[in-house]
């Protein structure tokens, strides 16, 4: 399963730290952001699938934010406002937001609403990954490096979608057999060896991993940038 990263953007804390938690109950991984320019650094540097954007912010206006964030990307956006007017709610559409509330809101279908505008989002329902050099087909369950295919088995090909439709997120071994063989784990040393092998097939120097990289004494994460 993929995780889905959201970004909330508000400067209002108790209501922040609320949609958290309730986020985190759901599933999601969650950042946070007090005002646009932390809002968009935060989504430059980190790799976000969803965006829920208050329009009151303390430095840039959130209007601005979603213009520049939708001139580069297409991250659904939900927009979160005091103001019930039209006026604002039809400027929000026309900037590229995908849909609009007004506070105070009902966090049940603000979560309703964000698995509604995902389930239709190309970006999250996205058909293949890449990342350099590095492409991976997820329907056609092939992967390519510099454009040409690497043969994986099955369980190679499966280990490495985890990992890279989680990137940065650490996995136990553990955890990964779980995930891939839907059991608990009998030899995790099995995980090492299909790591190994992983590596020696899409890195450049299997010693040095761009990609996979090993945390030690807990497990493995990919590595997006």
């Amino acid at each position: 399963m993929i995780s889905i990263n959201i970004l909330i953007v508000d400067d209002e804390k108790l209501i922040v730290k609320g949609l958290k938690h309730s986020l985190e109950q759901q599933g999601y991984n969650v950042f946070t952001a007090y005002s646009g320019s932390e809002a968009l650094n935060i989504f430059k540097n980190e790799n976000i699938d969803f965006v829920i954007l208050d329009l009151m912010l303390p430095d840039i206006d959130g209007m601005i934010v979603c213009k520049q964030i939708r001139e580069k990307y297409d991250t659904p956006i939900l927009m979160l406002s005091a103001k019930d007017g039209d006026y604002d709610k039809i400027l929000g559409f026309e900037l590229g937001a995908d849909d609009y509330m007004t506070k105070p809101f009902n966090t049940l279908e603000l979560i309703a609403r964000i698995k509604a505008i995902t389930k239709r989002s190309n970006r999250i329902n996205k058909k293949s990954l890449k990342f350099d050099n590095l492409e991976i087909d997820l329907e056609k369950r092939k992967v390519f490096k510099n454009d040409k295919e690497i043969e994986l088995t099955q369980k190679e090909f499966d280990v490495l979608c985890l990992l890279a439709q989680n990137p940065e997120r650490v996995f136990t071994r553990e955890q990964i057999f779980m995930q891939i063989w839907g059991e608990e784990a009998v030899d995790v040393r099995n995980i090492d060896v299909h790591i190994k092998n992983i590596r020696e097939k899409i890195e450049d120097d299997a010693k040095k991993p761009k990609y996979i990289i090993t945390k030690w004494g807990v497990g493995y994460y990919f590595n997006k940038s």
